[in-house]
């Protein structure tokens, strides 16, 4: 079994299906269905796979499109790559540490980058400010 195969099968063993699919089959949730859209207390998004973080809870804002979303990532948390799914092109952001799929970033959020990092929630985890951050996984 190659290595990246292993690591998948190591994922998905670990995470609920609906998870797994969004972060590893790149799948996207349903608009409007996760509780971190109405979270605002102060903290950390992690990925909800490895849990690295990847947002700081004061780079989250109110999109209006049923998703969370973000103006800024924290600094060498993601990667980005060109997806072709639809017609257009789109760029896609995952997890700089594991690989998970978060969603697409797109240049009409607001100052001061412009970005509006459109986040899957099921992708994140909430770690409020007073709590510990939890290790990060390596698989």
């Amino acid at each position: 079994m190659s290595l990246i195969k292993e690591k998948l099968t190591a994922w998905e063993a670990m995470l609920p299906a609906e998870r797994y699919d969004v972060l590893f089959r790149e799948s996207t949730e349903r608009a409007g269905s996760s509780a971190l859209n109405h979270e605002h207390r102060a903290g950390t998004f992690v990925c909800a796979a490895c849990l690295s973080p990847l947002f700081k809870s004061n780079q989250k804002y109110e999109s209006g499109t049923g998703w969370p979303s973000f103006w800024e990532a924290l600094p060498n948390a993601v990667a980005t790559k060109s997806d072709y799914k639809l017609i257009w092109p789109r760029t896609e952001y995952h997890c700089a540490h594991c690989g998970g799929h978060q969603g697409h970033v797109f240049t009409d959020g607001p100052a001061p980058t412009g970005l509006r990092y459109c986040n899957n929630g099921v992708s994140l985890q909430f770690i409020p400010e007073d709590s510990p951050l939890p290790s990060v996984i390596n698989i």
